[in-house]
């Protein structure tokens, strides 16, 4: 058992150093769970956004870099697997917030269709009349913000919460609860994308 053990503990000092087959080693030791975990989360319309092969490997970068910045301690194969389905029902999560901010989007600007957009999301990807719609709203919206209030409003356009984006900008959830207000106030006071972010 201690053997075991030790194997893990040097596979991991490996990891944490580059080692490419060390790499390659780990990967095995979760990626079944993984994907059988991903092919259960995963609904037939999240399927068409996120392949569960694709979910692998994007969970196998989340862990290396969390690996390697020491953001992550592992100290068994049980561990490594509990921590890599974890990473993977959040990436899930997100993928269907995102999703359904879509499908919220896209009721916004049917309402709107008959005048001025002031709510625009893409209607489906095969529109390409939406499409270039959407990406101008955006690029009229960025061209305004300042490059903290950009990042915001792409986190939050991909299906972060509050939490979570505070966490990836390195801030507290209540600073930027106040960021997001004031900044939904300014985007209201120039008719744009107000109930997105």
């Amino acid at each position: 058992m201690q053997d075991v053990a030790d194997a893990f503990s040097n596979l991991m000092r490996k990891v944490r150093l580059g080692d490419h087959k060390a790499l390659a080693q780990l990967l095995q030791h979760y990626e079944r769970e993984v994907h059988q975990a991903a092919c259960h989360l995963l609904g037939r319309s999240l399927r068409s956004s996120l392949d569960p092969a694709d979910l692998v490997q994007s969970v196998h970068r989340t862990l290396l870099r969390g690996l390697r910045d020491n953001k992550f301690e592992v100290a068994s194969r049980e561990k490594l697997v509990a921590l890599a389905v974890t990473v993977a029902r959040n990436k899930v999560f997100r993928a269907a917030r995102r999703l359904e901010c879509e499908k919220r989007c896209n009721a916004a600007l049917a309402e709107t269709a008959a005048h001025e957009c002031t709510r625009v999301g893409p209607e489906s990807p095969a529109d390409p009349a939406r499409k270039a719609e959407y990406n101008d709203t955006l690029e009229k919206i960025y061209a305004q913000l300042n490059e903290c209030d950009r990042r915001l409003v792409q986190m939050r356009l991909q299906g972060y919460s509050t939490a979570e984006a505070a966490r990836e900008a390195g801030v507290s959830a209540d600073v930027l609860r106040v960021r997001l207000s004031r900044l939904r106030q300014l985007l209201r006071e120039r008719n744009l994308l107000t109930e997105w972010i």
